[in-house]
Order: C-alpha cells, then structure tokens, then sequence
C-alpha cells in the first residue's frame, strides 16, 4: 500500500481507451442510447427496402428510388437528432427541418407510386413493383415516428400518425390505386406508424424521467449538506444568542453607571469579559464538535444520508473502544467519502468497513457507479481526498485511493492504535 503522501486519483489512467463512454453519467448514457437507437432506425429503413437493389431489381428509371430513399434516411437521422436536442431545451424545434423532411417523405412516396406503376417491365417488373410498395410503406411509417419526436403529448403524436395515413391513401388514390390498395396502405401506415410513435414518445418520456430523477438524486445531496449547515448554525446561535444579548444589556448599565461616576460600572465591565471568555470557550466547543468527528456517529449518519438518496449503504464493523483521535480522523474520512459519493459519480451501492488488524484500524469506503473522470476525488485542497492524507498523516495514517474495479470506487484508510504524543499534539494544533 503506498503512502498518504503518493496517494493520487487513479481513474483517468483505468480509463484507457474506453473513457468517452465511462466518463458519462447515466443520463447520459440513456441519451446517448436514444440518439443512436434513432440513427439505427434510419439504417434499418434502408435496409428494409433496399436488399433488392443488389440483386439487380433496381434498374434503369427505378434507380432513382433507392437514390431518393437514401436521402430520406439521411435526413431521417438528422431530424432525429435535432429533435431529441429540442425535447432536452437545447436548441428551437427544428420546424424547417420537419417541413423539408415531411417534402422528403411525400417525394419518397410519389416516386415509389410511380416506380410501381412505370418501372420496367419484364421477368423483374414483379419484384421492383413490390419493392417499391415497399418503400412507399417503410418511408411513411418511419417517417411518421420521427416527426412524432417534434411534438410534445400523445394527442400530437397521434395526430402526426393520422396525417401521414391519410397522406398515403391521398396519394395512392391520386396516382389510381384501386381503393382496397389504397385502404390497405392507409391501416398499414397507420399501424406502424403508430408503432413508431409510440416508441418515439415512449423513448422521449424515459429519457426526461432519467434525468429528472438524477437532478432529484443532486437535489437530495445538496439538502443533506444544507441540513447540517444549519445544524451548525443553530448551535453557534443557541450558544451565542443569549450570550451576546447579556453583554448588550450590561454594557448598556455599565455605560450608565459610568456617566454617574458609579463604581459599580467596574464591576459590571468585569462582567462583560467575563461573559465574553465564556462565550468564546462555548463557541470553541461548538467548532471543535464539529471539527472532531466522532467516528460512530458518522458512520451512522452516512448509512442515514446515502439510504434517503436511494443508495443501498452497508456498514460493517464497531468504532467503540478506539481512541478518540482514530476515530476523529477516521471519522473525517467517513464524511468526505460520503459527500463523494453523493455529489460524483453515480451510485447505487456503498459498503463501508471498520476493521482492527495488525495493531491498526482499517477503514474502506467502496461504491459503484464510478464512471466519470472527475467522480471522487477529483476535489483538491483541505476538502478533498487531498486533505484527508494530510489529516491522516499528523496521526500516522495513510490513505489510498483509486478505481478497483469497473465502475467501482475504494478508499482505504489505516491509523495505528498507538499514536504518539507528539503525533496527537501536531494534530490537535
């Protein structure tokens, strides 16, 4: 185990290769899924109606179907991903790109509707009249679901699925369909295209759903911190508001009795400092209280903090019977690694550990969820993991920290039982 003083955040360098992906919190990874389900859509579309073309289906005047088909998968992804960017607030709604998209699509049709009824004849007319119904179908259907992403609400999405059906049997009926193909074409439009937007509005839910509940994981850290903020703060006012109150008033008396040429103002001037002294021996207790952690209340309170933000937390062991100075510094780490873990990475599980072995006392903090490169300890200075090797290190203890496996995270930190009194002294001043 090395050192406190050549202890270092690990991560960056387990990373590797695979850092753009683990560096994503889980929000981000279910949007970057998203995104890319979407893109795959565009793909699958071609693929649907495109398999022919290499059998050699598609010749002469039907070449310019797969052409055109090609272009409305292309714009397909694009829409997709602007829509997606406008569902998270980050950019308009792509209102021009929708419209160019829905002419795209309408081209699409007309050109399959042509192709069926004008392509070429012979053994193979067969077969490009069928694919080309085929991407007269897929190309609406598909289309269908990714507009539904550029509108909010079920009623919309429906409403877009309604639009193209009845677009389909417009304009297979201006084309001379007969009217069961065209009745045809509007179920089949209609069915799939609901599919599609029900995935779409489906994906689009789950997607604010993830990331709503992160910002309420944040939120619940933030007031955690907040609460013992104000802990402290109502301690420095039980003790210091009475106190303050009686040094007014008999400084006030003392004033008073002074403009009399009273002796007595003497003596309530001697008071005051004594009040004064006593004030700041409280306000000292107080600081120290807070300062010095007692180790089995901390372990206590982080098991109480991590559960009310949804993570599972397991402890184990007993810190009774430790001095007071290993379970103050150990008790410093507990705090610091539990606010780690709430405010980094992306935690469902942590197990924390007290441990005596060897004449010192182990503890290890491990989470999951480490999958950012600025997870815990990234902080620096006095606050972060930084400053509990330094903490540690005035009472011979040493701290490592670092990735342990894939996605999680330990702190193990070691303080003999026998600190010295020189040791004892450096860290209490």
């Amino acid at each position: 185990m090395r050192g406190a003083g050549e202890t270092g955040f690990r991560g960056t360098d387990v990373l590797g290769a695979g850092g753009w992906w683990r560096r994503k919190s889980s929000p981000a990874k279910v949007e970057t899924y998203t995104r890319w389900s979407f893109h795959f859509f565009a793909l699958a579309e071609f693929a649907a109606v495109g398999v022919p073309f290499g059998s050699g289906a598609w010749r002469g005047s039907a070449l310019w179907l797969p052409s055109v088909l090609a272009a409305h998968c292309a714009l397909s992804a694009v829409t997709a991903s602007r829509a997606l960017d406008w569902t998270r607030g980050r950019r308009p709604r792509p209102v021009r790109l929708m419209a160019a998209f829905a002419l795209v699509t309408a081209a699409v049709a007309v050109v399959a509707l042509w192709t069926a009824d004008h392509g070429p004849g012979g053994p193979g007319g067969k077969a490009v009249d069928t694919a080309a119904g085929g991407v007269f179908g897929v190309a609406l259907v598909f289309a269908a679901g990714v507009t539904a992403l550029g509108v909010r609400g079920w009623r919309h999405a429906l409403a877009v699925v309604a639009a193209h059906a009845v677009g389909a049997g417009g304009l297979a009926l201006l084309l001379g369909a007969p009217g069961p193909a065209v009745l045809a074409s509007m179920a089949a439009v209609l069915l799939g295209g609901g599919f599609m937007a029900t995935t779409s509005v489906f994906s689009v839910w789950l997607l604010d759903t993830v990331y709503r509940l992160d910002e309420a994981r944040e939120t619940r850290a933030r007031l955690a911190v907040a609460e013992e903020r104000l802990r402290f703060g109502r301690d420095l006012h039980d003790v210091m508001g009475r106190n303050l109150a009686v040094i007014a008033l008999k400084s006030e008396l003392a004033v008073q009795l002074a403009r009399r040429e009273r002796p007595e103002a003497v003596e309530q001037m001697i008071e005051v400092q004594r009040i004064a002294r006593e004030s700041q021996r409280e306000v000292r207790d107080v600081v120290r209280g807070y300062r010095e952690a007692d180790l089995g209340i901390e372990l206590v309170g982080a098991q109480g903090v991590l559960t009310a933000a949804g993570i599972d937390c397991e402890v184990r062991g007993e810190a009774g019977g430790l001095p007071a100075e290993v379970q103050s510094a150990l008790g410093w780490v507990v705090r610091e690694t539990t606010t780690n873990v709430l405010r980094h990475g992306d935690a469902g599980r942590c197990a924390v550990e007290v441990r005596v072995t060897g004449g010192k006392v182990v503890l290890t903090v491990e989470n999951d969820g480490a999958d950012r490169a600025d997870g815990v300890g990234a902080s620096g200075g006095g606050s972060g993991l930084a400053g509990l090797a330094e903490r540690l290190r005035k009472v011979d203890g040493t701290l490592e920290a670092g990735i342990a496996g894939a996605g999680v995270f330990r702190v193990v930190a070691e303080v003999p039982l026998a600190v010295t009194d020189v040791v004892v002294g450096e860290a209490a001043s």
